[in-house]
This record gives structure tokens, sequence and C-alpha cells, in this order.
């Protein structure tokens, strides 16, 4: 029979596909750099069978960098890495071996199927990959492909499944834009790093000037950075003062009134107005106003608003937040988690995700109501042409995830629910109350359920 090597980009990744294209009945054992196993089962391929052999890389195979004298810094001025320096490609991790260990298990192979992610960067290690194995594999008979890619954004049976059966070619024009990324930030990166090392050596007696890196991305990251840094210390704080007063009604509830003026700068302007409210008993109430507005359904969620919800609302930093999606992304909770897409394409399964919650201990409600009324399609995002939003692929309980990967799961998963769901609607009511000659305002919100009438959910307030 015939063999087809498969190649994911993390060791992960390989076994969660594996898995699911075996059915479960696959052997597994280590390859020969340790860090990477190699997953056996057989099965059917282009209407034959044949021995399929699953494993990973780590990562990028390859790294950019220069020749020789190049990598010299005494020898050599940094304006001649812009133009004249030669560079070479070179294994990313020598210690992996990895280069050897593809070239191993890919000798005497007739068919690649490559499951790297679905990114520019996924692009470019494919390639990585077949340089490695493609002087090494069977050679093909009568023009016959033997190079296939797969294309997936969640690690569950439907999307590898399908992926399997909608096999197409690697994108070459892709993983060159990411070699000329690579060859600019190489140089760019080097070029200035050096320049800014050497001008700062020894102007200033308690800067570490070793080595001052400089970078495309970082450099500007640095600069929002410094100028937020200045404005917090050069920011002059000034004291103020606000007034706030509490009504009682008759049902022995309070309220609690926001002033109009909302807060004045003169400690004794602000006594006048304390001492003058302090001589009232009550609180007249001059107007009351009630409108209806509503709450949009949010965007569907990308990696920028995952990140920003996870740092604001969960306390957890970026780095943090996307290794924990992205552990949830091989697990099969959530689908692929490096998306700038807000906008689900007119083909995803909404339903079909939706209903994996109809069980859920805390959304089953919500959800089931959902599906006998009708979803409604998500707002039109931005389209990126990469993956579709993150999305929650299968359920998952605080028990089973727990700690922090559980909060995180909980809000994309609340998140797509509501995109979804219909927009929110409440009653905004506010009444103006009147102590003595100054002005008060309190206001409250009330979601109006669908079955009762936008008037009935506030208590009336007469005037006086």
């Amino acid at each position: 029979m015939k063999t087809v090597l498969m190649v994911a980009e993390k060791p992960s990744l390989a076994q969660s596909i594996a898995k699911i294209l075996s059915r479960g009945n696959m052997s597994s054992h280590k390859g020969l750099n340790g860090a990477c196993s190699v997953h056996k089962y057989t099965g059917t391929f282009a209407g034959q069978p044949v021995h399929f052999k699953m494993t990973s890389v780590c990562g990028h195979v390859m790294t950019l960098d220069f020749l020789g004298k190049y990598n010299k810094w005494d020898k050599v001025d940094p304006a001649e890495l812009f133009s004249q320096a030669p560079t070479e490609k070179k294994e990313a991790n020598p210690k992996l071996n990895m280069v050897k260990f593809l070239q191993v298990e890919g000798r005497g192979c007739d068919y690649v199927v490559l499951w790297l992610d679905c990114d520019k960067e996924g692009e470019n290690i494919c390639f990585e990959v077949l340089d490695a194995v493609l002087p090494v594999m069977n050679n093909a008979h009568n023009g016959e492909k033997t190079v296939f890619r797969a294309r997936f954004s969640s690690i569950t049976d439907t999307d590898i499944c399908n992926a399997m059966t909608r096999l197409s070619e690697p994108d070459h024009n892709e993983a060159l834009s990411v070699d000329a990324r690579q060859e600019l930030d190489l140089r760019i990166g080097c070029a200035f790093t050096r320049f800014q090392t050497k001008y700062f050596q020894g102007k200033y007696g308690d800067l570490d000037s070793s080595l001052i890196s400089f970078g495309p991305c970082q450099t500007p990251t640095l600069g929002f950075c410094v100028e937020r840094h200045d404005k917090i210390q050069s920011f002059k704080p000034e004291t103020y003062w606000v007034l706030q007063a509490k009504v009682h009604t008759d049902k022995e509830e309070s309220l609690l009134l926001d002033w109009d003026r909302v807060r004045v700068f003169d400690w004794e302007i602000a006594q006048m107005f304390l001492n003058m409210t302090k001589l009232e008993k009550e609180a007249w109430v001059e107007a009351t106003s009630r409108k209806e507005k509503a709450k949009q359904r949010p965007l569907a969620l990308n990696t920028v608003e995952m990140l920003r919800v996870a740092s604001s609302a969960l306390g957890m930093g970026p780095q943090h937040a996307m290794q924990i999606a992205e552990r949830l992304y091989t697990q099969g909770y959530i689908s692929y988690p490096r998306t700038e897409t807000t906008h689900y394409p007119e083909n995803f399964d909404l339903k079909g995700s939706l209903r994996q919650q109809a069980n859920h201990p805390y959304w089953a409600d919500s959800v089931k109501q959902l599906l006998a009324e009708g979803i409604n399609r998500p707002w039109k995002g931005h389209d990126a042409g990469d993956h579709p939003p993150i999305t929650p692929m299968k359920s998952a309980t605080e028990a089973e995830l727990g700690g922090d990967a559980w909060r995180l799961y909980e809000y994309i998963t609340r998140h797509f629910i509501a995109t979804v769901s219909h927009d929110c609607k409440y009653l905004q009511s506010t009444i103006s109350f009147r102590i003595g000659p100054e002005h008060f305002t309190c206001m409250g919100k009330t979601v109006i359920s669908p079955e009762r009438a936008p008037g009935r959910e506030s208590a009336h307030v007469p005037e006086g």
C-alpha cells in the first residue's frame, strides 16, 4: 500500500487531527527528535487503501540569517545590511533536528497532506516542510498530484473531516510574502539595532547599552508606551467636590441622586451648596421621562476584541489569554483564535454551533428559545479574508475546564450567543429633582421582556 505523510504545526494538533481521522484507532510513537510524535493508521485516500503517518513540526522549520562576516558587528557597516549582505535559510532550532526528522518520516512516502495553520505563516511553513520531504519521497507517476493542503478553522470532527475531503494546494504567493516580511524584519532590525547600540554606548552612564534592539513592530509600540507614560507623568490632578443626595421614598427605598452641576473646584463654593441643600427636608420631582432604547448585539468576535475584554474584564494579560485560547482551540472547544474577521461567511453553520450549547446548565434556556424562535443574522462586520470569527465549537462546563480557561471560554460563548440574539431593548427612566435651589437627576434602566409592554416596566412617579 502507498503511504500518506500528514504534517501539522504543533504536536498537540497532530494528535487531535489523527485521533479524529482514525476514529481513535491509531498507534503512536515518539520521533527521532523526541519532540514530535508519529501517529499511524490505515484508511483510504484517492480511492485506494493507504497507510497514514500523521506528525508535526514545532512552528517554523527554518529561519533567515546573514552569511558569515555579516554577523560580526565590528567588521560590517550597518548600512551594508540593507542591500549588500547576502542571507541564507538556517534551521530555526538546530537541537530539534527538524529537517532530518521530516526526511526520515517522509522517506518512501507517496503523498503529503499539509495540515499547517491556515494563515500566511502556516503557508510559509508548508513550503519549509516540502523542501525537506519532497527530495526523499517516491517519484510521482504520469504527473500524479502528490502535494495537498488541508484548510480548516477548528479542531472538530466535522471541520477536520470536511477539510480532508476538500483538499487543495498550498499558496506559494502567500509563502513568498512571509519570506519578504522576514527579510525586511532581518535587514531593518539588525541594521538599526547595531546602529543605535553603537550610537548610545557610553553616552548615558545609567543606560544599559549592551544591546538596544530595534524592530518594525516593537519600536512603534514602545513609542506609544512612552507617549502614554509621559502623559501620565505630566498629568496634574486637581481637587474637586461633588454633591450627592440620597432620598427615601414612602416604601423605605432610597435613591442616589447625581448633581446636575457635576463638580466644582472651589471648596468654599461646594460648602455653600452643601449648606443650602442640607436645609431642605424634601426633594421635589420636577419632571419624569421614559424612553425606549436598544443596545445592539455585538459584532462577531475577533482576536483584538477577545484580548481587550480578557485584559479589561477578566484580568488576563494578552500573552496568557492567547495561550489559553490556543489550548482551547487545539482541544476542539473553540475555532481558530487568531483572526481579524468579524463577519461570518454565508455558509457558516450558526445554528449548528448554537445547538452545541442547547443543554448547557448556564444558558440552555436562552439557546433553546433562540432556536425555537429563530436566530438573528449577526451584523455584517469586517471580512479580512482569513479565518471566521472566534466561535465556541462544543459545549464545556466549568468543572471540565476550570480556572481561566473556563472564564475565557464562558466569555467567548456568551459573546457568540449575543451575536445571534435580538438587540437588547430597555426602558431608560429619568427623574429630575429639585432640593432647594439645586437640581439633581436619577436615571435607571430596565430590560424590556418581549411579553410585556414597555410602559409597565417602571413605577409612575407623580410630579410634585
